[in-house]
């Protein structure tokens, strides 16, 4: 069987802004790679019917993972702003862990604690409730969506992945996001910021940083 990876988020780009080159190289070296997505966010149309915008949103996914050369998206559909309360409602807590058990699952990514955004946030408690009853003994590595400010210093563990052969791929995928042009300039260009510093730090020329939680 071959080695598993997840990526587990909020909403449908989260997995490409974040560890976008790193699932992608992880491709190339014959793992794969399962995105679970918590919600449509389809109020980010508010001029269309939410059924057509979800629509929308959840194909942008599966072009993006396909040129990453991802196994497969899940939508939950959960409603934005009530993801704890919706994760009950739906048990979607016993479907995650479904999906883990079966595909043996050897390393997580998912958003971290401290993030701006709240989605975010929950998302990052509801994995670590799962993977604490599950006693999970992968590792669980927290990546950022490119925030504007930083509000707080982590003092977790880092790791820098080189993602020099597979950037352009990550750009490539961002693209799938058409709907999302407006949205997505100020993370596309913190993308490139951030993939440059890293590289310095990690002695290449473009680096992913995540923060090891387990």
């Amino acid at each position: 069987m071959k080695e598993s990876i997840f990526v587990i988020c909020a909403h449908s780009d989260d997995q490409i802004l974040g560890p976008g080159g790193t699932l992608a190289k992880y491709a190339k070296e014959g793992k794969e790679i399962f995105t679970i997505i918590f919600s449509y966010g389809e109020t980010s149309h508010v001029w269309l019917k939410k059924k057509v915008s979800a629509e929308i949103r959840v194909k942008e996914a599966q072009n993006a993972d396909k040129v990453i050369g991802g196994s497969g998206v899940v939508f939950f559909g959960l409603k934005e702003g009530k993801f704890f309360e919706e994760v009950k409602n739906k048990d979607i807590k016993d479907k995650v862990k479904k999906l883990l058990k079966e595909k043996k699952s050897s390393r997580i990514f998912t958003h971290v604690p401290d993030d701006v955004h709240e989605d975010h946030r929950a998302v990052y408690k509801i994995v670590n409730e799962i993977l604490d009853e599950i006693n999970y003994k992968g590792d669980l590595l927290g990546f950022d969506v490119w925030n504007a400010v930083n509000i707080r210093k982590r003092h977790l563990p880092k790791v820098y992945i080189d993602i020099s052969s597979t950037f352009r791929i990550k750009l490539k995928a961002l693209h799938c996001f058409k709907s999302q042009f407006l949205a997505m300039l100020p993370p596309y260009l913190g993308v490139y910021i951030n993939a440059f510093m890293n590289g310095l730090k990690n002695d290449c020329k473009y680096a992913e940083k995540f923060y090891k939680i387990k």
